[in-house]
This record gives structure tokens, sequence and C-alpha cells, in this order.
């Protein structure tokens, strides 16, 4: 299973970048799907969620910021990032947790850097 991630890239603080994480469709449709990211020097931490049945959730740090979405057309995961601020620099993954057997699937990375 293959997950890769585009859309990074450097951004003004208050900008936008859109995040994507091209899969397959089996997997969309069957795996809870996860955006992670990753500061140098600090632990992977889990930035927003999206079940099969559509349900999201988000860290504090960034609801009403940040957007995770998924079209089974596309077969792809998308991360919309408004707003953005100089501590949203890292690299962000996208992950998948099959529901049926557990398997798990992560991405290569993209890097997104948030500066002046």
């Amino acid at each position: 299973v293959q997950l890769d991630e585009s859309g990074g890239g450097l951004v003004q603080p208050g900008g936008s970048l859109r995040l994507s994480c091209a899969t397959s469709g089996w997997v969309l449709r069957s795996s809870v799907m996860v955006w992670y990211r990753q500061a140098p020097g600090q632990q992977r931490e889990l930035v927003a969620t999206i079940t099969p049945e559509g349900n999201t959730d988000y860290a504090d740090s960034v609801k009403g910021r940040f957007t995770i979405s998924r079209d089974g057309a596309k077969n792809a995961l998308y991360l919309q990032m408004d707003s953005l601020k100089s501590e949203d620099t890292a690299v962000y993954y996208c992950h998948g947790r099959n529901i049926i057997g557990g398997a798990t699937y992560w991405g290569q990375g993209t890097q997104v850097i948030v500066s002046p």
C-alpha cells in the first residue's frame, strides 16, 4: 500500500496550503486516515483524523484553521491549512490504519515551512 503526500512548501504566516495524500480507494474506504506532523527536535503529533464514516477530529492547536477531507473519486486525502503560523512548521505525514485487520500505512512526508 502506497501513500504519496504532496503540496508542502514555504508560505508566509497567515497564508494557506493544501496537502494531498494519494492512495487507493480501498485504503480510503476501510481506514482511519490521519495527518501527523513532526517539527525538528519534537515528537510526532496527531493533527487531524477522518474515519471511514466521515467523522473528523483535530488537535486543539489547529482547530478552526485546518480541515481534513477526502475525495473517493480521486482516491485522495487532503489537509487544508489556513491562517498558518510559524509553529505549524513541520514535516507532515499521511497515515492510514485499516479498521478490519489493523494494518498501518505511512507516507514519506512533505515539508511545510511557515516563515516571513
